[in-house]
C-alpha cells in the first residue's frame, strides 16, 4: 500500500533523485513528477528510473500532488513552494531536506496552511556528488533523518513523514530546529568550510614555480573531499545558518590557535598530548560515513 499517491519532488538532484529512485522502487508512492530547471538533469533522472515523469511548468509538475518534496538550496525553498502549493492536492504533505532548519521551518510554516501540512526534514546521507545521475538507491540506509515538527505541525502528516523516512531505511529522530542547526553546524557545516579554506590556501600558492596540488597525496584529497559539494547549495547553508557557523569559526579558530602556539613554542611534549586527546575523540565518529562512490546501477 503506498504512502502517498502522488509526489513532486523540486530538485531532482542526489537527495531528490535518490529519494526518488528508492520511494519507486520500493512502491511506497504510485507517480513521481520531476520539477526543476534543467531539462538535463530532468531528463537523467528520468533515465535513471528516479521519477516517472518531468516537467519545467510548476502547476503541470505539482497538479494533484499529495507529497511535494523541496530539494532545492535553502534560499530557494520559500518561493519553489510558492510556485508549487497552488497547483498540489489541498491536503498536500510538504517536506524539505534542507540542512538549516530554523529559517526554513519559519518561511515554510507561513506558507503551508491547512488542510496541507509542513514537516520540516534533514536526511544526514550524501556525498560530494550532485546532481540526478548520482543519486544512489541505497543513499539513505541506515543513515538518520533529523525530523524539526512544532507545536503547529500536524500529527497525522508528522506520522506519515516519519513512515517515509522508515521506509527509505533511515533512522529518525526528532528535536527543536535550533538544536538541529547547532548540531550540524559542528559536524556538517564547519567541515565544510575548512574544507573549502585549506584549498583556497594552497591553491593558489607555488613552490619554485611547482604547483603543490600536484605533489599531494590521500591526506589532502581525504581532507578536501567534501570541497568537491555544490557551490549554491552551500553559499546558502552558510549564510542561512550563519550565526552557528560563525560561532563554530570562531570555535575552530580557538583550536587552530592553541596548536599554533604549541608549534611556535617548540613544545612537544604539550603538541603530543593534544594531538593525542583530540585523536581519541576522532574514533567516536565510528566507521558509518559514506565513502565516495559510484551510483548503484538500477
Amino acid at each position: 500500500m503506498p504512502l502517498f499517491e502522488r509526489m513532486v519532488i523540486a530538485g531532482v538532484g542526489l537527495i531528490g533523485g535518490s529519494l526518488g529512485l528508492v520511494a519507486r522502487g520500493r512502491g511506497l508512492v504510485r507517480d513521481v513528477t520531476g520539477y526543476g530547471r534543467g531539462v538535463g538533469n530532468l531528463e537523467a533522472a528520468l533515465a535513471r528510473g528516479a521519477i516517472d515523469r518531468y516537467s519545467t511548468d510548476p502547476a503541470e509538475a505539482a497538479r494533484g500532488a499529495d507529497l511535494v518534496v523541496l530539494a532545492v538550496p535553502v534560499r530557494s525553498l520559500a518561493p519553489v513552494a510558492d510556485s508549487l502549493l497552488a497547483h498540489a492536492a489541498p491536503h498536500a504533505v510538504v517536506i524539505d531536506v534542507g540542512s538549516v532548519k530554523a529559517t526554513v521551518v519559519e518561511a515554510l510554516e507561513r506558507r503551508v496552511r491547512p488542510p496541507a501540512a509542513f514537516v520540516g526534514c534533514h536526511p544526514i546521507a550524501g556525498t560530494e556528488h550532485s546532481g540526478a545521475a548520482n543519486a544512489l538507491a541505497d543513499l539513505f540506509e541506515g543513515q538518520l533523518c533529523v525530523l524539526t515538527p512544532t507545536a503547529a505541525t500536524d500529527a497525522r502528516a508528522l506520522e506519515r513523514v516519519c513512515a517515509l523516512w522508515e521506509a527509505v531505511g533511515m533512522r529518525v529522530e526528532s528535536m527543536p530546529a535550533a538544536e538541529h542547526d547547532r548540531l550540524l553546524a559542528l559536524v556538517s557545516h564547519l567541515p565544510h568550510v575548512v574544507a573549502y579554506a585549506l584549498l583556497g590556501a594552497i591553491e593558489g600558492e607555488r613552490v619554485a614555480s611547482r604547483d603543490p596540488l600536484a605533489y599531494s597525496g590521500g591526506g589532502l584529497r581525504d581532507t578536501t573531499r567534501i570541497a568537491s559539494s555544490h557551490a549554491e547549495m552551500w553559499r546558502d547553508i552558510f549564510l542561512d545558518n550563519r550565526s552557528e557557523v560563525l560561532r563554530t569559526i570562531d570555535e575552530f579558530g580557538t583550536v587552530l590557535a592553541r596548536l599554533r602556539g604549541l608549534v611556535e613554542s617548540d613544545n612537544a611534549a604539550a603538541l603530543e598530548a593534544e594531538l593525542g586527546r583530540i585523536r581519541m575523540a576522532r574514533g567516536r565518529l565510528g566507521d558509518s560515513a559514506r565513502t565516495s562512490r559510484a551510483p548503484t546501477k538500477t
